[in-house]
C-alpha cells in the first residue's frame, strides 16, 4: 500500500535531484564562479559564461539525471526479474556485453543508429547467457555466471581497443571509463527514461507478482512473454546508457537498495520512480565529484560510482550471505 509518507519522501527525493542538477550548473573545472554561472542560467552574464553553462554543463547535467535514470531502472527491472537485490546491469556483465557491442560498431564506421542496435543486442546476449547459465544454482551462481562474463567481455574490449586506430584509444578508454561527454543526446536519454518509468508505473502490479516468484506470475497469468518484455526493456534501457556514457557501474544497484532503505518498501510503484530519481541524482553527484575534486583535470563518472558501489556492493553480498539459515 503506497501511503502518504511514501508521497513525502519521493517529493523531498525530487527536491533534492533538482538542488544536485542545480549545482552541477554552477559548479565544474571551468575558472567560472557560482556567481557568474547563476547570472548566465538567468539569461545575463558574458558569452564566456553562457557558453560554459549552456553548451557544456547543461547537456552534461542532463546526461548524468538521464543515464542514472536509465542504469537505476533497469537495476530495479532485473531485481524484479530474478528475485535478487544484488542484480545489477554491470554486475550481471550487462553493460560489458552493450559496450563491446558499440565499440564493434563504432571500429566498423557503421555510425550511431547502428551501434545503439549492437549495444543492445551485446547486452541482451550476455544477459540471456548469465540467465541460463544460472538459472539452476539460485543467486549465488547467477552472479558468479555475471562475473565470469563481465570478464569475457573485458577481454573482448581489450581485443577490439588493440584493433582501434592509436588515435581512437584514449577516448575509448576514458569512454568506456564513464564519460558523460560523448552524451551527444542528452535530451534522448532523459525522455528515454520518462517513457521506460511510465511503462514501469503502468506495470508496476506486474512487476511486484514477477519479484514475489514464478509460481504466483504463473497462477496470475504472468508467464515467459512478461519475464522476456521485462528482461529486454532493462537491456535497452542499459544500452542506451552505454552509448551515451560508456560503463557506469553500480548505479543500478546503489539507488535502489538505497530508495527500498529510505522508504521500507519493496512496491514498485515507489520503487520505480524513486530509483529513477535517486539514480539521475547519484550520477549527477558523481559526475561533480568527477570534475571538481582534482580540477582542472577531470575524473570519469564511471570510476566514482564504482567507488561508491562496490564497497556496498561487498556490504549486500556479505549481509545477503549472514540472512542465510
Amino acid at each position: 500500500m503506497i501511503r502518504s509518507i511514501h508521497w513525502a519522501l519521493l517529493a523531498a527525493l525530487a527536491l533534492l535531484t533538482v538542488a544536485i542538477f542545480t549545482i552541477s550548473l554552477l559548479v565544474g573545472s571551468a575558472n567560472l564562479p557560482a556567481a557568474a554561472a547563476l547570472r548566465a542560467l538567468a539569461g545575463g552574464g558574458d558569452a564566456f559564461a553562457r557558453a560554459i553553462v549552456y553548451t557544456i554543463r547543461l547537456p552534461r547535467a542532463l546526461a548524468a539525471l538521464g543515464v542514472g535514470s536509465l542504469l537505476s531502472l533497469a537495476g530495479v527491472l532485473l531485481q524484479a526479474l530474478f528475485r535478487n537485490p544484488l542484480a545489477d546491469p554491470y554486475v550481471l556483465g550487462v553493460s560489458g556485453g552493450a559496450a563491446v557491442g558499440a565499440l564493434g560498431a563504432l571500429l566498423l564506421g557503421l555510425g550511431l543508429t547502428a551501434a545503439h542496435g549492437w549495444a543492445t543486442a551485446g547486452g541482451l546476449a550476455v544477459g540471456l547467457v548469465a540467465l541460463l547459465l544460472g538459472r539452476d544454482g539460485g543467486a549465488p551462481r547467477l552472479l558468479l555466471c555475471g562475473v565470469v562474463l563481465a570478464s569475457v567481455c573485458g577481454a573482448l574490449i581489450t581485443v577490439l581497443l588493440a584493433l582501434a586506430d592509436v588515435t581512437q584509444v584514449r577516448g575509448m578508454v576514458f569512454w568506456l571509463a564513464g564519460d558523460l561527454s560523448w552524451a551527444a543526446h542528452p535530451g534522448l536519454d532523459l525522455a528515454a527514461a520518462v517513457v521506460a518509468l511510465a511503462g514501469a508505473l503502468l506495470g508496476g502490479r506486474a512487476l511486484n507478482v514477477l519479484a514475489s516468484g514464478e509460481l504466483r506470475s504463473a497462477t496470475v497469468g504472468l508467464g515467459v512473454g512478461a519475464r522476456l518484455t521485462v528482461f529486454i526493456a532493462a537491456g535497452v534501457l542499459t544500452a542506451l546508457a552505454v552509448i551515451s556514457a560508456g560503463t557506469v557501474g553500480f548505479v543500478g544497484l546503489v539507488a535502489p537498495h538505497l530508495v527500498r532503505s529510505a522508504f521500507r518498501s519493496s512496491d514498485h510503484r515507489i520503487v520505480a520512480p524513486a530509483a529513477v530519481l535517486a539514480g539521475g541524482a547519484l550520477v549527477c553527484a558523481a559526475d561533480i565529484i568527477g570534475r571538481t575534486v582534482m580540477a582542472p583535470r577531470e575524473l570519469p563518472v564511471g570510476a566514482v560510482t564504482a567507488l561508491i558501489g562496490a564497497p556496498l556492493f561487498l556490504w549486500l553480498l556479505r549481509r545477503q550471505g549472514s540472512n542465510r539459515p
